[in-house]
C-alpha cells in the first residue's frame, strides 16, 4: 500500500474521500494537507477550479518496530522475517530466519539490547508507553521453559538440604520468570540482590 496519496474532485471532501478509499484507511489513521482549495468559476460553470489534497499514512508503532529491527538485522548480515502482533499495551515482534542465532547472543544478550532499542524508538515522544517485545525462533518461550525447569529443581534442593541457592547474574526478563515461577511454592520464597548487570536470584526457605 502506498504512503500517501494525491486526490483530485469537486470539493476538499471529494477528494479526501477518493484518497481514503483508494488507501483503504479511516481519517484518524491519516494526515491531510490541502493543496488546493477549488473553486467555482463565473456563474458556477466556467474555469471551475478543482480542489487537490495530499493524504498520508500516518507511521504506527508497529511500522516504527518493524522498519528499526528491519534495519538493525539487515546491518547485521541478518536475512529474516519479521511479523508483528499489536494490543492496546504491546507490541510483539516475532523474527525467524537461517543463521539467526548471532542475534540471540549469548544467553539473549544481544536480543535483549536490541529489544531495548526497538523499545526506544517506539516510545519516542510517546505519553503513553508501549511494550516491545521481540522473539527470535522462539528463543523466549523455550529459555522460559528452561528457567521454570531449572527454578523448580533448585527449589526442590533448597529445600531437601536446607540451604539458600544463589543463581547466577540474570537479566530482569529471566529473574521475573524465576520468581513467578515460585511465588506460589509452599516452602521457598525468591528475592533479587546485587546490581545491575549482576543482579541474582536467591531461593531460600520461607
Amino acid at each position: 500500500m502506498a504512503n500517501f496519496v494525491e486526490k483530485t474532485g469537486k470539493t476538499v471532501q471529494e477528494a479526501i474521500d477518493l484518497a481514503l478509499e483508494e488507501l483503504q484507511c479511516d481519517i484518524n489513521s491519516v494526515d491531510i494537507e490541502v493543496l488546493e482549495e477549488g473553486a467555482k468559476g463565473i456563474f458556477g460553470l466556467i474555469g471551475n477550479k478543482v480542489a487537490k489534497v495530499r493524504v498520508t499514512v500516518k507511521e504506527t508503532c508497529s511500522d516504527k518496530a518493524k522498519e528499526f529491527l528491519a534495519s538493525v538485522l539487515e546491518k547485521m548480515k541478518v536475512d529474516a522475517e519479521i511479523t508483528v502482533e499489536e494490543d492496546e499495551d504491546t507490541i510483539l515482534l516475532k523474527v525467524n530466519g537461517d543463521d539467526i542465532g548471532i542475534a540471540i547472543g549469548r544467553r539473549g544478550e544481544t536480543l535483549d539490547a536490541l529489544q531495548y532499542l526497538t523499545s526506544l524508538v517506539v516510545n519516542k515522544n510517546r505519553e503513553n508507553y508501549k511494550r516491545v517485545i521481540i522473539d527470535i525462533e522462539n528463543y523466549r518461550k523455550k529459555r522460559e521453559e528452561t528457567l521454570v525447569k531449572l527454578a523448580n529443581k533448585l527449589a526442590d534442593r533448597v529445600v531437601k538440604y536446607k540451604k539458600n541457592i544463589v543463581l547466577e547474574p540474570m537479566n530482569p526478563y529471566e529473574r521475573r520468570v524465576i520468581h513467578s515461577s515460585l511465588q506460589d511454592h509452599k516452602y521457598v520464597e525468591t528475592y533479587s540482590v546485587g546490581e545491575e548487570p549482576n543482579r541474582k536470584v536467591i531461593i531460600t526457605l520461607k
